[in-house]
């Protein structure tokens, strides 16, 4: 899974994604930048 890094500001491979659920019912993946370490964060469709 892909998501943008503000700091490397380019798209990165998701390190240690994890799948989870918002408080609005929707899924979302959240991860670590491989580069810097920065949380990544992605909301999924559907």
């Amino acid at each position: 899974m892909q998501a943008y890094c503000v700091k490397c500001k380019a798209k990165k491979e998701m390190k240690d994604a994890k799948e989870v659920t918002l408080k609005n019912g929707r899924k979302a993946m959240k991860g670590k930048c491989p580069v810097c370490g920065t949380s990544l964060f992605r909301i999924m469709k559907g």
